[in-house]
């Protein structure tokens, strides 16, 4: 069977949630689901280009391998430099050294990925299609930059953080793009809710990005936002318009999540949900 219709891949992030992520990513290289384009959040940006380069198993080796590594992530970093995720060595050091990203095998095989990255000064979700991950990476650095424990990251001119800020699951976007196949992976299982931000939170929102209004406003509504966009997602799915896999129960995890059987577990909880929701998939892909 061949997939007739060209289909786009849409990632929420989530930090360390992402390792979910990746396992549906690794099942889909395994049963050879064909991706012709990802738009992706925060770690659904970061862990998704290894589907392009065709390294399965990477985005989980090598968060096992350093989560317990204080290069990689710690409060250390972010009292030395502003970012609590070391931009040198997690970014950097790992794609170039560690762990080596396929570069060229990426550029090869890219037929369209997109990094979902929000502007500081407007508030506003902004699109990046990457063409080259090494050459680009501050575009992965500013899609994840967590607001309060994260630097801006500038790219072309402009101040970006979190993607998640502006859109957090760009199913919108992705639809805008005219693909005939839209895949949705989440990293919130069914019954999430995000709830506003509190007032404490809020008071800090204001004392840290005071020159930016339009950016505290887009964290103040960001719960409004989210939810009416899961409102959309289940409506599209309901008209079968978008195919969603989501975590069959709630992920537990940490921002600095020091346990790598926690990443496995996780990870493994991908696997199973893809695994378990293959037939209908491909029954959505080839419109059987």
């Amino acid at each position: 069977m061949n997939q007739k219709k060209k289909t786009i891949l849409v990632c929420e992030g989530g930090s360390l949630r992402g390792m979910f992520t990746s396992g549906v990513l690794d099942t889909f290289m395994d049963k050879n689901i064909k991706i012709d384009a990802i738009v992706g959040v925060s770690a659904g940006a970061l862990f998704s280009p290894n589907f392009f380069s065709n390294q399965k198993g990477r985005a989980l080796r090598y968060s096992k391998r350093f989560c317990n590594d204080k290069r990689n992530m710690s409060f250390r970093n972010f009292i030395l430099t502003g970012n609590l995720v070391s931009k040198q060595f997690a970014y950097y050091d790992i794609t170039l050294k560690h762990d080596v990203f396929d570069n060229d095998t990426f550029i090869k095989n890219n037929t369209g990925f997109y990094a979902t990255v929000t502007n500081v000064e407007t508030g506003q979700a902004e699109y990046i299609q990457m063409h080259d991950i090494v050459n680009e990476m501050e575009v992965l650095r500013a899609t994840a930059a967590i607001p309060f424990v994260s630097q801006m990251v500038k790219w072309n001119d402009n101040n970006y953080l979190d993607g998640g800020v502006g859109d957090s699951i760009p199913v919108l976007f992705a639809k805008s793009l005219g693909y005939e196949n839209i895949i949705v992976v989440t990293t919130r299982d069914a019954s999430y809710q995000k709830s506003p931000l509190s007032r404490s939170m809020r008071f800090l929102l204001k004392l840290r990005y005071g020159k930016y209004p339009h950016f505290i406003e887009a964290m103040e509504n960001r719960h409004l936002r989210y939810n009416e966009t899961l409102k959309q997602i289940r409506q599209m799915e309901e008209n079968k318009e978008i195919f969603v896999i989501r975590p069959s129960q709630p992920i537990h995890m940490h921002t600095i999540e020091r346990d790598p059987d926690k990443l496995q577990e996780v990870y493994d909880l991908g696997v199973h949900n893809c695994i378990t929701s293959i037939d209908a998939l491909k029954s959505y892909l080839y419109h059987e």
